[in-house]
């Protein structure tokens, strides 16, 4: 990051965009674990291609890499493999049940960072060296695109598809 743009970003401008990115998340959380409940038990081990993940890795994945985005946020810190850390609690009923509590929780973490910590530069793994707050929006995009390629297996599974932005075949727009 420049010296220029260092000097134009302030802690309270950080705060804000911390602010705006976690009202997004709190959106999305709902919407993930609506897609993570509409996996069925019996075809967790579903996947569409040799290729891919099964279903219920991919449930797995995409909760607790969220979890460990915000808890990493938090930290000020990526800890590589710490998002194995997570017990995966086994069920998709009780991964959604985890998902739901634990967002929750991290993101309070999220909450109290200040304006200083939010603007700390912090490291992933060397390919990135950002702002603290930058982080949440790049979890925001990571987590869609996980839900998205979830929300692709639900119909050959047999499932119904949510609704994410708007209805879907299976549960139409109401408005």
């Amino acid at each position: 990051m420049s010296t220029a743009t260092k000097a134009a970003i302030t802690p309270e401008y950080a705060s804000l965009v911390r602010d705006m990115n976690v009202q997004a998340l709190e959106r999305e959380f709902v919407t993930t674990a609506k897609v993570i409940r509409a996996v069925p038990e019996d075809k967790t081990s579903y996947k569409p291609d040799p290729h891919a993940r099964n279903a219920g890795d991919l449930a797995w994945h995409l909760a607790s890499t969220e979890v460990w985005f915000l808890d990493s946020i938090a930290a000020g810190k990526f800890v590589p493999g710490a998002e194995n850390d997570y017990q995966n609690p086994g069920t998709i009923a009780k991964i959604a049940d985890w998902y739901e509590k634990e967002t929750k929780r991290a993101i309070e973490g999220v909450k109290k960072l200040s304006g200083e910590q939010l603007l700390q530069v912090v490291d992933f793994y060397g390919a990135f060296q950002l702002p603290n707050f930058a982080y949440l929006s790049f979890q925001l995009v990571h987590g869609v695109h996980h839900r998205g390629q979830l929300s692709t297996y639900l119909r050959p599974m047999g499932s119904k598809v949510p609704d994410i932005y708007g209805g879907s075949y299976d549960y139409p727009w109401q408005g």
